[in-house]
């Protein structure tokens, strides 16, 4: 597989796609999941942040 800058921009986009489904069907779900995201100290959202990269990255190794 071949990586490129419009792969990279595909990517890209369609985390926006993912990103903005649940504001989109859920508003009113998604302003309660965020306030109580912004209630977390520093060190459990790097952990979210953590173990989402981690996820990510073995998503892609299996996929790849």
């Amino acid at each position: 597989m071949a990586l490129d800058s419009s792969t990279l921009w595909q990517a890209l986009a369609l985390v926006l796609v993912v990103e903005g489904l649940l504001p989109l069907l859920a508003p009113g779900r998604w302003r309660r999941t965020f306030v109580q995201l912004l209630k977390l100290n520093d060190g459990q959202l790097r952990f979210f942040g953590l173990l989402s990269v981690c996820l990510g990255v073995l998503g892609l190794w299996l996929l790849s």
